[in-house]
């Protein structure tokens, strides 16, 4: 049962602070940003965009579409998580959890007709994304490894 605990404290923990960091970033993004980009380092910039589709821009135009899917999918990743008992996994779940919520907080809270706010520009072959979009691609990144690692303990 404490395991249990844990890992919940963990999926929240984690998916409340990438909510904040997330809306933080994108409201500085928002304000600062309006009028000119900002070169960082490399090919990797700061430029405000506006996202109306789902990662990589896919279903553009569509954003009460992408809403609801979103919404569906992390519906099933909260009643999935529930039974979660490794501090690895609800690491992962609470990282794309904090990252989905923070995007669809854009498209539903925010006055950019459905659209979530993407700042960081790595290069013109790579599309513009923001911190719940990185919180997603980890956190998906760590719940493979976690598994990969747990069933390697099984056999």
């Amino acid at each position: 049962m404490r395991h249990f605990r844990s890992a919940r404290l963990i999926v929240a923990s984690v998916a409340a602070a990438v909510i904040i960091l997330d809306q933080v970033s994108k409201t500085w993004a928002q304000r600062d940003l309006a009028s000119h980009s900002l070169k960082i380092i490399g090919p990797i910039s700061f430029q405000l965009f506006y996202n109306s589709g789902a990662a990589f821009s896919i279903g553009t135009g569509n954003a009460l579409f992408v809403t609801i899917v979103e919404l569906a999918v992390l519906v099933g990743i909260i009643i999935y998580v529930r039974r979660v008992k490794s501090r690895v996994l609800a690491l992962g779940f609470g990282l794309v959890i904090g990252g989905a919520l923070g995007n669809i907080a854009d498209r539903v809270f925010r006055h950019n007709h459905g659209s979530v706010i993407d700042f960081i520009h790595a290069a013109s072959f790579w599309p513009t994304f923001n911190l719940a979009d990185s919180a997603v691609v980890i956190g998906i990144v760590v719940i493979l490894l976690g598994s990969r690692s747990k069933r390697k303990q099984l056999i």
